[in-house]
């Protein structure tokens, strides 16, 4: 074993003890964190102008700040990026990730010198509590590889501003910048093609351990070495065997993953955003990933289907409950308040508090009254593929309200890898399985409301020549799993019938 090896576990003993502690005290942990965030910021405008100085406890708080999304917190995020001190947080954000906006084109998420670290803390400690549990430390000495963003920077108002991922790479610790691909010049490669084209030839010949990245582009990247060396991307990287990702749910293609590989991984899931990195998975053994509760966030939870009701309650952590959907309320020590950063959770676990991604909120049919999120449609899917040779490389959902003849319908547009042998049996099985997955989508079937799935099956490359349509293909862009109108599906059929 290397002195690496040996120096990487005896550091991973010490973070799990760390971890243990405050996730064994989970509920003082998160009263600690909101008091200093209040303490902090009682003399930043925002805490001027909802009376800071006056909140004793979480109570006066949810009464004095509204919860707010992006587009209502905007005019002191403005007055932010225009280089005013003391708005949101204490004096100036060392950084914007500049992330897309829906209504109010790009958005402006501040990255503060208290926030900042705990970016590069969560990530860290996610590999060294895998090791702690796993005693495999071996990888350490291998070469490792994270598919982001460019580091180039722009600068607006003295504070530079880029994606998350490419802010990120500035602050690689020294200690893993020899083991790190691929090269600075070929990171900032702006063309996603062009850059994955680079990094195969970067890495087709060297020793890479660690392979990280959305699976969707990482599945790019797997497809275009094997292309290049004729054999599976485990037998190119023998010592390969650990893929961290975040973003999406791995499941969906993880049977895709391991015919590319050759072989089983393990994995490490992630949970990082603009706004802030909340949990990872913290064990190989257990469901969901470890809720992050002494990073300079603290949570509320508002139940999904209260969020759109007026004035709907709002837990915190010691309030919640296995199983239920709640859309995820942040605030944080970049100045975030009350703030819905769009995503959706369940609770897998509650000693200690460990979640997964169950979808967004803005992302979900109810065109009928039935809020399918995105979790079902991944496990539904999951089931339907059991015990078959089916391998799905992409997919979205959207609903046909106004079909031409016969009831609406959800839509399922599937890129195979591996088709179904009978199309008719599989839009069965995969159908039955949501109706498992929600109870109210079985009843719009019963009822003859809707009728049973339709499967249209989407070109090779369709969902990556849409994203290049849209100006999105690669870095930490994903496809929306599933929309309540046909916007996504639309432009995803004109660009394929744009090739044929």
């Amino acid at each position: 074993m290397s002195l690496k090896s040996i120096a990487a576990k005896i550091f991973a003993q010490k973070i799990y003890k760390k971890t243990q502690a405050w996730a064994n005290s989970p509920v003082e942990t998160q009263k600690a964190v909101f008091q200093s965030l209040i303490q902090t910021a009682k003399q930043t405008q925002f805490g001027k102008d909802h009376d800071f100085d006056q909140i004793k406890s979480y109570e006066d708080f949810a009464k004095q700040v509204p919860v707010r999304d992006y587009e209502a917190l905007k005019p002191y995020v403005d007055r932010v990026v225009k280089g005013e001190e003391n708005i949101l947080w204490k004096g100036k954000p060392l950084y914007f990730a500049k992330t897309s906006g829906t209504t109010s084109g790009a958005k402006y998420i501040p990255l503060t010198k208290e926030s900042m670290p705990y970016h590069i803390e969560a990530a860290r400690n996610a590999i060294l509590l895998y090791i702690h549990e796993t005693k495999n430390a071996d990888f350490v000495k291998g070469k490792m590889i994270f598919l982001q963003g460019s580091p180039i920077l722009e600068e607006k108002y003295g504070i530079k501003l880029g994606r998350l991922s490419g802010i990120v790479a500035h602050f690689v610790p020294k200690y893993l910048q020899k083991n790190r691909l691929p090269s600075w010049e070929t990171n900032c490669i702006e063309d996603w093609e062009t850059k994955v084209n680079a990094i195969v030839n970067e890495t087709i010949d060297e020793d890479m351990s660690i392979i990280s990245g959305i699976p969707s582009w990482v599945q790019m990247y797997f497809e275009k070495l094997q292309q290049r060396a004729g054999k599976p991307v485990g037998e190119i990287f023998k010592n390969f065997n650990l893929f961290i990702y975040g973003g999406v749910n791995y499941e969906p293609y993880r049977a895709k993953f391991e015919n590319l590989i050759g072989r089983k991984v393990d994995s490490i899931e992630l949970f990082p955003a603009s706004e802030g990195f909340f949990a990872y998975q913290d064990s190989q053994k257990e469901k969901g990933m470890l809720l992050l509760l002494n990073a300079g966030i603290f949570y509320e939870f508002i139940k999904s289907e209260d969020f759109f009701t007026e004035s709907p309650k709002r837990y915190t952590i010691g309030e919640v409950e296995l199983g239920v959907n709640y859309v995820l309320i942040i605030s944080t020590n970049a100045g975030l308040w009350a703030y819905n950063i769009g995503d959706t959770v369940q609770f897998t676990s509650l000693k200690p508090y460990r979640v997964i991604v169950s979808g967004r909120i803005k992302h979900y049919i109810s065109a009928f009254g039935e809020h399918v999120i995105g979790k079902e449609v991944e496990h539904a899917l999951q089931e339907a593929m059991i015990g078959t040779t089916i391998r799905v490389n992409e997919f979205t959902v959207a609903p046909q309200i106004t079909p031409i003849e016969g009831l609406p319908y959800h839509e399922w547009f599937i890129e195979f890898e591996n088709e179904p042998e009978d199309s008719i049996a599989f839009a069965e099985a995969l159908d039955n399985a949501m109706r498992k997955q929600n109870i109210y989508y079985d009843d719009l079937i019963v009822g003859h409301v809707l009728k049973k799935l339709v499967v249209t099956k989407v070109a090779k490359n369709g969902f990556q020549d849409y994203m290049k349509s849209i100006g999105k293909l690669g870095g930490q862009n994903k496809i929306p799993r599933l929309s309540n109108d046909r916007k996504i599906v639309d432009l995803l059929e004109k660009t394929q019938d744009s090739k044929d």
